[in-house]
């Protein structure tokens, strides 16, 4: 692998690891950040590499997250090349500021090391962060293991900073499974990384006192519609260029990435539609269930955002029943993934069965057996024609919770 694409020798990376040294390749001008666990160490390894010399960059240590944030605006509005990191309380107290980032159409990059929102306090890991900033106009991408966070955060800085985007850039990494496990990973070396990346070309930045322009300006009802419609047009364009720092990422590594990605759905009769570390999971009981008969496919979403809906069509157009999972509390209704797939679905012909499976909320683990036992019911789903359970269920719950919203429909 290393003799055949610009890569260095294997290294042992954890998430937050491979995405700090991404971030010490791209050659980062300033990183502003208040530290929270589990993304702590990306900011903190940037710091280290600032303080050794290592790179020639700022590292600007603020009082909170929403500061953390409106630093990197000024930053990257004077012209900079920016980053920072986060997790949920931090991207909650971070939240209002976000909706600035991507109104001014700042390319700044975020590392979302994804856990759950209080109350009760957890810092383990699931998506409830991830969807709370769904709607505010950034790009959003899913890393499923460390060298994944890595490719990813490079990637991120070629989409976000190209002209006919220039909008802010998420990726998102699994708290502690992802960000705090050492897995095998296959970095660029230095110069490879550089050249991949480039260098900033800023537009309209502050310090050029040649042309005058001004950041944070008011609209009303006159242009506020028109503004962010443009903003919106603009996350949905994005979609050939992440296409295209994709392929180009492949031919330089060998590692393909796509908005939408399938495995074993050639023939799939039954599907789990997943972000993160779950993909992984499922991929593995897909395969030991072929002996048993069962088709069982995965449809893993790359790109959050802008979402995939045309993709996730294609992807699903020929099987019988789907189950969406949703790592995040639905909070009285259904979850947010699987009503954005549902609402891709509805659309198609063939319309298949759609369930929703809530799982893994706070950490909780989730199992290949369990995943075998969500592929096994869809397929009962399909042999029936109908849906024999509640649509919604609630996977992995204990003691007198477990079967508790499981009710047979009457």
């Amino acid at each position: 692998m290393a003799e055949k694409f610009d890569l260095n020798e294997r290294e042992v990376w954890d998430g937050n690891y491979a995405a700090s040294q991404a971030l010490r390749q791209a050659d980062v001008d300033v990183v502003a950040a208040y530290p929270i666990t589990p993304s702590t160490p990306i900011v903190e390894n940037y710091g280290s590499y600032v303080a050794n010399g290592y790179i020639d960059g700022e590292f600007i240590m603020v009082e909170s997250e929403h500061a953390a944030m409106s630093g990197c605006i000024g930053a990257s509005a004077a012209g900079g090349r920016v980053a920072t990191a986060t997790s949920s309380q931090g991207f909650a107290l971070m939240a209002e500021v976000l909706y600035q980032a991507s109104g001014m159409r700042l390319p700044i990059v975020l590392n979302v090391v994804n856990r759950a929102l209080a109350s009760p306090l957890n810092v383990s890991g699931d998506h409830s962060d991830m969807y709370l900033g769904r709607d505010s106009g950034w790009i959003q991408m899913d890393a499923f293991n460390a060298q994944e966070a890595y490719d990813l955060t490079l990637c991120a800085f070629k989409i976000g900073e190209n002209h006919s985007v220039r909008l802010p850039v998420m990726v998102h990494q699994d708290g502690f499974t992802t960000s705090h496990t050492a897995q095998n990973t296959y970095p660029l070396t230095d110069e490879a990384a550089a050249k991949f990346v480039g260098k900033i070309v800023p537009v309209d930045d502050m310090l050029d006192f040649s042309r005058p322009v001004t950041y944070g300006a008011q609209t009303e009802s006159d242009w506020h519609f028109e503004h962010k419609i443009k903003q919106h047009k603009a996350i949905m364009d994005s979609r050939p260029v992440i296409d295209e720092v994709y392929a180009e990422f492949e031919k330089l590594t060998g590692r393909e990435y796509k908005r939408v990605e399938s495995y074993n759905m050639e023939d799939a009769d039954v599907a789990i539609v997943a972000l993160g570390t779950t993909v992984e999971t499922a991929r593995i009981a897909a395969e030991e269930l072929k002996s048993e008969g069962i088709k069982a496919g995965i449809v893993a979403i790359r790109c959050f955002r802008p979402f995939p809906f045309d993709q996730v069509r294609e992807a699903l157009k020929n099987v019988k029943c789907v189950s969406v999972l949703d790592r995040s509390s639905p909070a009285g209704a259904m979850g947010a993934f699987f009503n954005e797939v549902s609402a891709a679905l509805y659309t198609t012909a063939s319309r298949p069965l759609v369930t929703n499976f809530i799982y893994g909320l706070g950490g909780r683990d989730f199992s290949i057996e369990e995943a075998k036992r969500i592929f096994k019911e869809q397929q009962a789903h399909a042999d029936a024609g109908h849906i024999t359970t509640d649509i919604q269920q609630f996977s992995g719950l204990r003691g007198p919770y477990l079967g508790f919203f499981q009710t047979k429909r009457g």
